[in-house]
Parts: C-alpha cells; structure tokens; sequence
C-alpha cells in the first residue's frame, strides 16, 4: 500500500517542504512539494540524499556511552534509561555544585530549539547558542543597527528583481531551490546579475558581470559605489527623504572614496564601479544588493553587511516589490502563530552569558544566537564562571568553531559531554554520551512558522517508524528534564501533543496539514505603503545610517577604512565556502553525497603555484598559526593569486563515519579563532596560509 506524506527537509537549514511516497513501510520517493510556488516538485542534491541518510548502516544506533578516552572510539551501547539516568545524574551533580549557568548548550538551529531554550530556562543557564551566531551574527547585528529587525526576519523578492549584486553569495552551489528558482526566473525574464568574488564560481559562470575583487577589500568597493551615487545623485531623493537618518554624515563621510581609490584597493577598474552604480539606479527600486548569509569572513563584518543595507536603502528597495521586504506575521492579518515553550515564566538568570553578550565586553550581538567562537576561551579561562558541561545538539564545535586545536583542548576541562546526534559526528566521537536522534523522515517535529509576504505554517510530518533505536530530540529533552525534576516546563508526553499545544489559538489543527503539507493565514502578499506605512524598529523609526544602536555603545557608524594588507611572498589569504553536494560538515558520510564529492581540495592561483614549484595535483602541507594538515591542491587561473580556496566540511576524524573518516582537511584546524568584537560573527577569512610541497 503506497501513502503520501508532506513533510519538511532537514538535509540543511532551509527546510525545503517535501513529498515523500511511501510503500510498505519503506521511503521510496521524495520531491519538493508541488503544492509550494517555487519548488515545483523539484530538490536539491541534498535534499535527495535524505533517503541515504535514512538508511545509512553507520548512522548511531542506539545509545552509546564512552568507554575509553575521550575520542579514542571506544564505546559500548546502553538502554535510553541507563544512557539518559546517567547524563541528569552528571548534570545534576554540576548544576548542585556549580550553578545552572555552567551548562551550555549549542545547536544547529531547528524546529526544536525553543525545546532546547526551555531546558536550559529551566535549569537556570543563559548559555544557549545557534550555527547561525558562527554563520551570520555581524548580519544580525548590522541589520538591527539599520532596521531594528534582524536578517532572519527579512526576506529577498527574487522572483521580480531587475539586477542583483552577489558578493560572494554563491547561491547556484549553496543551493536553496525556492530562491535559485525564483533567481533562474528573474533572469529568464530579463534580470541581470553581478557577481563579486576572489574565485569563479559556478554562480560566477551565471553572471552578466563578474569581478575577481581582492580578497577582504569588498567594503571598499562599497563606499565608492555609495560615493558615486551619492555625487551623481542616483538615489530614490523621495524614500530617502522620507525614511533615511544620517545622510549628510554619510556623504560627508564618503567624500574621499573615489572609484579610483578604490580601484588600487580592490582591482576592479574605476569606471566599472561608475557603471555598476548607474545601472543598479536604472533599475531601481526592483534591484537587490544581496546581504548574505554566510556572513563570516572578516574582522569589520559589521560594516561590510551595513555598506550593503546602505545601497539597498540607497536605491529604495528595502520593502519594494523585487527588492528587500520585511517578513510578515500572523498579527498582520489578526492571527496568532504558532505557541513556544519559551512563552512561559522562568526562574528569573542574573548571571551573565558564558560569551558576554549584553554585557561592556559584547554589547551588540543577539543573545538568541549568542557568540559560539568564544566557548573555548571561556572554558579555558573558567571566565565569566566554570563551564562544566556541554550539550551539542547536531551541533559540531570541533569542525565549526575555528581552531579545532584549542576546542580539543577546552572539552578536556569539561566534566560531561553530551551529543544528540544523528551521525557519528566529530564532536559525537569526542564525547561521553551520544543519544542518537531520529531523522527528519522519522519523526514529527515543532511546527515551522514560516512568516513572510505571506504568512503560513509547516509541519515536518512522520514518513516511517524509525529504523534504529533513535528519538526525536524533543522528546530526548524531556525526558533529560523529567529526571532533573524540571518536567513542568514540558507539557506533552508525544510530538503530536506538542504539535497540538502549539497550534492551540491559531485556529489550525495537524488535520489542516495534511492536503498540502502548510497552511496560509491570507492568499494576498502584504508590502506596506512605502510613502507612510513602513514600520522600521529603530528609535527613529527610520533607517539609520547614523546608528543609535552602534552610537549608543560606544561604535562608530562609518569608520575610517583600514588598507587590507596582502599576505607575503609564501603565503595566502584562506578562504572557504560551499559546493551544491554537502551542507557543512554533516553530510560528508552521505554514502551518495560522498561518491559524487569524498573530500575538499586546495584552490590556488597558477601563478602562485608555479613560483611555488607546485603541480595541480600535488598533495601540499597547509600551514598557520594555529594547525596544519595536508591536502590536494587544484592549480587554476580562475582565483585571485592572494587567496587559497576549500570546501568547508572535510577532515573528519571520526572512524565509524568512515566514507569521509580523514578525507580532505578540515577548515577549522588552519583559521584562527578571530572575532568582530562589535558585529559578533568569527572571521573565517582573516587566516593567512603557508602552502608547501611536503618534504
């Protein structure tokens, strides 16, 4: 008997909705949702590797506890009842002499994480973090600065824009399949893009126009594009008038910009900038700068993400039709959304946050995400307070927060480690429990309020029991919570009731879910009035150019320009990113992901290769500060001679993951663990590499 059930990807964070076709028990079929505009049945490599993951003969099990040393690979599998007895009888042990606040808990952002905020709530620790603090907390900071909304709560009109500018947003291979749909249609129909980026990508290959830019030096590429819009008055004069704080600062400011300054820093011929800045006015309002989403390479990421809201603002796109637009709730329409765990009361937390966030020493970053690269310092320096204990929720920090030598040596001072886990994950290798957790096809999850033009609600859907011993990580939370006598806060004892206490007041039930996989608060998009209507949340109630916020901490809204130095003779600037084939570092072991792309490479210039007496092909030692390891090296003229590229994922060392066990080097050993102090994200691209043949 064959059965359909609509669901919700999670082979990344996109959470794409699907259609999964069942028969006998088994996933036989799985497509993007038909009924979605966008998807038209149609996903991405990933998303149809999900069925491999599902049946993967090395996923965990069952519960496993350590046996030996940490990350020796010594284990044994135990009952949920012994496993899960053992981590609250840890816990409870370091919350009584410690405190709440010496337990943290970092995840890869899900349905699930006001599950997660709820138990550490309850427990009486400030110490949650999200992947989205390493991936974009500088954007989140940088857009409250400007908008008072954070990135997660703005969206990208693709579909109708009329020229998009990407730097370094290499949307063709980090696949996300509604916006490339959408983008492919825009061009189809006349759109033009630009691309900017030290390496052709496969995007690059889309481009009208691409520029090789040095490099680090996009924020010099940006105040010239504001300097010749604003001399030559491209701007939309009427929005900006009518919504725009701090314009003369910033022209004053920019002054000294020059396209021709600009062309020394970052390579790309002045007069290119001049027509790129009157082209995008052409086009205007329908035109975006795209703000990113890996938004982590440097140490003034704040600014670079500002610069681009400024263009942006510049050209009258934010809330305009093929242009930026601010997500749309329920509320818009006199509905309520989804209810949240986190809604209900908690011991009140006067401690600070493990990362000092709200505090003099990190004032600006979002306490939602928090700041995951400062973990191991505050472990190792036991400062604010002692962490003790660590609950990594398909969450990798030895692979994702950089320097993986020093997180190595900061989980060595914890007294519990803890990973829910699908597979067996570097960090799950490393710890002293590993509770698996059932995959998306196997479990109900949290319902996804999807806000946006239009507002609707999802609902990852169960396809098929689970084939392992595995629970959903909802439900492992619970029952954590139910030992360390905190169940309270947990008011459901199944998925589905926690679906069903969630959608009280909403006026849907999981039965309105079951035709199309979502249900719609309203048919009609919602832009509002761009002349009286915009309801920005900053203090002014304006776009702020001239920040309250950055002011009001002590930051500069337009600081001076720093040159970017370039690396010496032996050395370059290492730069990461994406491939269409993987998502981060947890798909590597994917046994179908794994054949088409087993393992990373080294990009350089062949210029560079050559006066280095390098080969395409020649396995090199990679070198910096901090770590070093050996890999591959792919020789092209298609990178900038400064920079030296991988694929981000690769090097595990985990061996019962062993399609992708020490396959290609992981990123994370060579960066250094560098920080923007005001934006909050790390600096992925502030490492520089020495590349050499091995002796």
């Amino acid at each position: 008997m064959e059965k359909e059930v609509y669901s919700l990807c999670f082979m990344c964070s996109i959470r794409c909705p699907i259609r999964i076709l069942v028969k006998e028990g088994l996933v036989k079929w799985v497509e993007g949702n038909p009924h979605v505009p966008g998807m038209e049945g149609s996903l991405c490599p990933r998303g149809s590797a999900g069925v491999a993951l599902l049946y993967d003969d090395e996923r965990v099990k069952g519960p496993m506890m350590r046996v030996g040393e940490r990350g020796a690979g010594h284990w044994k599998k135990v009952s949920w009842d012994k496993a899960l007895d053992y981590v609250a009888e840890k816990l409870k042990a370091i919350i009584d002499e410690y405190g709440g606040q010496s337990v943290v808990l970092g995840e890869r952002t899900n349905l699930a994480t006001h599950v997660s905020k709820t138990f550490l709530k309850a427990i009486g620790s400030p110490n949650h973090f999200t992947h989205d603090a390493l991936c974009k907390g500088s954007m989140n900071t940088a857009c409250r600065s400007m908008f008072g909304y954070t990135d997660g709560q703005m969206g990208i009109d693709y579909k109708n824009t009329k020229h998009i500018v990407l730097y370094g947003r290499n949307i063709f291979e980090a696949v996300s399949v509604k916006e490339v749909n959408n983008l492919m249609y825009a061009l189809e129909h006349g759109a033009k893009l630009t691309y900017i980026d030290p390496r052709v990508t496969v995007t690059a290959t889309k481009a009208h126009r691409y520029w090789m830019i040095r490099p680090g030096t996009d924020l010099a590429l940006n105040y010239a594009l504001i300097h010749v819009i604003l001399k030559e008055r491209l701007y939309d004069t009427e929005y900006v008038d009518r919504w725009v704080v701090g314009l003369q600062e910033l022209q004053d400011f920019v002054n000294p910009y020059t396209p021709e300054w600009a062309e020394k820093e970052t390579g790309i011929p002045a007069n290119e900038i001049v027509e790129l800045a009157r082209e995008m006015s052409m086009d205007k309002p329908s035109v975006i700068f795209h703000y990113g989403y890996r938004c982590a390479s440097h140490a003034n990421e704040i600014y670079v993400r500002r610069s681009i809201l400024i263009l942006n603002s510049l050209m009258g796109s934010v809330e305009s039709k093929g242009g930026l637009f601010f997500k749309k709730g329920p509320g818009e329409v006199g509905r309520k959304p989804a209810r949240k765990l986190t809604e209900q009361k908690f011991p009140e937390i006067t401690v600070p946050r493990f990362d000092k966030v709200g505090t003099p020493d990190f004032p600006l970053p979002d306490p939602n995400h928090g700041v995951g690269q400062m973990l191991p310092h505050a472990i190792l320096n036991e400062d604010p307070y002692p962490i003790k204990a660590l609950i990594a929720f398909r969450f990798d920090p030895l692979m994702s927060i950089p320097d993986t030598n020093l997180m190595k040596k900061a989980l060595e001072k914890l007294d519990l480690v803890v990973a829910i886990d699908i597979n067996y994950s570097d960090i799950a290798w490393y710890s002293d429990v590993i509770l698996p957790e059932s995959t998306y096809f196997e479990r109900t999850d949290c319902v996804q309020q999807a806000n946006g033009l239009k507002p609707q609600m999802f609902l990852r859907r169960q396809a098929v029991p689970p084939r392992y011993d595995t629970r959903e990580g909802a439900i492992i939370l619970k029952q954590i919570a139910e030992r360390l006598g905190i169940g309270e806060y947990f008011p459901y004892e199944t998925m589905e009731d926690l679906v069903k206490w969630q959608l009280e007041g909403t006026g849907f039930s999981i039965g309105s879910f079951e035709s199309k996989g979502f249900v719609a608060y309203t048919d009609k998009q919602i832009l509002w009035d761009r002349k009286d209507g915009i309801k920005f949340k900053t203090p002014s109630g304006k776009i702020e150019f001239k920040s309250s916020l950055l002011e009001d901490a002590g930051f500069e809204s337009f600081p001076a320009y720093e040159p970017v130095p370039s690396p010496s003779e032996d050395q370059f600037r290492l730069v990461v990113g994406r491939v269409a084939l993987h998502t981060h570092v947890s798909t590597q072991n994917n046994p179908y992901l794994n054949e088409l792309c087993p393992e990373n490479v080294l990009w350089i210039n062949d210029k560079r290769a050559q006066e280095l007496g390098i080969k395409d092909g020649d396995l090199v030692e990679v070198s910096s500060r901090v770590g070093s390891g050996k890999i591959t090296v792919k020789v092209s003229d298609l990178i900038h001679p400064e920079a030296a590229f991988m694929l981000h994922g690769f090097g595990h060392e985990a061996e019962l993951a062993s399609r992708s066990y020490r396959k290609g080097l992981s990123d994370a050993v060579l960066q250094e663990n560098i920080t923007d102090k005001v934006g909050g994200s790390p600096a992925l691209h502030d490492t520089f590499v020495t590349v050499k043949r091995p002796v």
